[in-house]
């Protein structure tokens, strides 16, 4: 596949970012940049793209504001952090895109939404009208409402997947602090190589993703790996790229090679 002919072509993008890519490494909120991953996507919906984002964050944020010294592990203390948390981001979500004239809004979601063809269809018709009028909606998981999303979403990998299939998107682009899938973990092994494009994601693609996460977020490779999967059988495209720097998404949607690029399936 022609990887910067198809991303170049893609209407509508789901943008996902993790924890890691909107904190310290002390865990505090990294407000500039979220300012700039703001006027980023805020400058590429006026490109006449359609931005869809899903932003974590809402736990380590809520950590931050209850003064906890660490982020929960108990898990009716990480749906408290997230309720505190979730005000918080949204609240700066919109005062970030407010300076750049582009209105944002919340949308909560939890598997059962994604299990039921009913509720499903409703996000999808609620993304959809959101995008025509002009809107970046901003998707999490709900957590507070279900356990499930604490563990299965896994630091809102596999929601951005079901969210690019409820939202009809042509793309989903995951930046975290693992900026690529590699051969090996390049942390331990000097020879390992990035990997620029997978066309299949057979048993040898699981076997080198680990399983490692950072401290911070709850997500790893494996969880990525099993998202590109999903999508790559429904024909969408996936991206797995660096958060260090919002601006790194003007050269992913102009076809750069930029981290790993999952192809989708032409069948």
């Amino acid at each position: 596949m022609d990887r910067k002919k198809y991303i170049k072509e893609c209407k509508r993008v789901v943008i996902k970012v993790g924890t890691t890519s909107l904190t310290y490494l002390n865990g505090k909120i990294n407000i500039s940049k979220i300012d700039r991953l703001a006027r980023v996507i805020t400058d590429i919906t006026n490109s006449g793209k359609e931005v869809i984002l899903v932003s974590s964050g809402a736990i380590a944020v809520g950590s931050d504001r209850l003064n906890l010294e660490q982020r929960p592990r108990d898990t009716i203390g990480k749906q408290a952090a997230s309720a505190v948390g979730q005000v918080f981001l949204i609240q700066l979500y919109e005062r970030m895109f407010a300076q750049y004239n582009r209105k944002v809004a919340q949308i909560l979601l939890t598997r059962s939404v994604f299990d039921n063809d009913v509720r499903k269809k409703n996000a999808g018709n609620t993304i959809d009208k959101l995008l025509e009028l002009g809107v970046v909606p901003i998707v999490n998981a709900n957590d507070t409402v279900t356990t499930d999303e604490l563990t299965e979403f896994s630091d809102n990998d596999t929601l951005s997947a079901y969210v690019a299939v409820a939202g009809k998107a042509n793309l989903l682009v995951i930046l975290s602090d693992i900026d690529a899938l590699y051969t090996a973990d390049p942390n331990k092994d000097p020879d390992a190589r990035k990997i620029d494009v997978v066309e299949e994601v057979d048993d040898t693609i699981y076997s080198i993703a680990g399983d490692a996460g950072s401290k911070l977020g709850t997500g790893g490779m494996v969880t990525k790996v099993k998202a590109a999967a999903l999508l790559m059988k429904r024909g969408i495209g996936m991206v797995i790229a660096s958060g260090n720097e919002p601006n790194i998404l003007y050269d992913i949607l102009g076809g750069k090679s930029e981290g790993t690029f999952f192809a989708k399936n032409n069948e």
